[in-house]
């Protein structure tokens, strides 16, 4: 985990408005908000690296309502496109969503097929490493 942090922190590119951390009250509303928990490591991964712009990709966020990539709105348009709402996306791809689940599970869900794919990271730090990192 500390190796891909400090990789996303060596390759995060500046931007005009730069995105804020969360901390842990933001994330309990947040978890109020969605009616689920956050996973450990997609807290950590809030709480350490959603600041991060880096790459095509754009993880989700919590600190900005008004940001495309505002987990809340993003989950809801997730959960209406027919992701399982016991998955919380932590990525939009065109009209494909990677989804964490409570064990903290990353898969592809693919838009194309409504369903879960078979491609699957142990973590949202594994996939930090290997989607992310290599977009």
């Amino acid at each position: 985990m500390e190796d891909v942090i400090d990789q996303l922190r060596e390759l995060n590119e500046p931007v005009p408005v730069p995105l804020e951390l969360p901390d842990e009250d933001l994330l309990v509303e947040i978890e109020e908000q969605l009616l689920i928990n956050l996973p450990h490591d997609l807290r950590e991964f809030l709480l350490k690296v959603s600041d991060v712009v880096y790459g095509r990709l754009e993880p989700v966020t919590v600190t900005d309502p008004q940001s495309h990539t505002y987990l809340p709105e993003v989950a809801a348009q997730a959960w209406d496109d027919g992701v399982p709402r016991d998955l919380l996306p932590i990525c939009q791809a065109g009209r494909n969503y990677y989804v964490v689940d409570i064990e903290g599970e990353v898969t592809l869900w693919s838009g194309d097929d409504d369903e879960l794919t078979d491609e699957t990271w142990d973590s949202v730090w594994h996939w930090a490493r290997d989607v992310w990192l290599e977009s």
